[in-house]
């Protein structure tokens, strides 16, 4: 297998990563809004399921 070549410079930059703590900030938000949407009635199954997926993901970044 022969080495590929690098591109000039790479596609992203450092802005466009996010830390852990980071990343559960912004999942905390979007599980308020969600949270609400649902307890106005504007909920329905999949929005519950992103709900229950998004706790799943918190969790996850909590724990480590």
């Amino acid at each position: 297998m022969e080495p590929r070549e690098r591109i000039p410079r790479d596609d992203w930059a450092d802005q466009d990563l996010l830390t852990r703590g980071e990343a559960a900030e912004r999942l905390e938000a979007e599980i308020a809004e969600v949270t609400k949407m649902i307890a106005a009635g504007k909920g329905d199954e999949l929005l519950e399921r992103r709900l229950a997926g998004m706790r799943e993901a918190l969790q996850h970044y909590r724990e480590r």
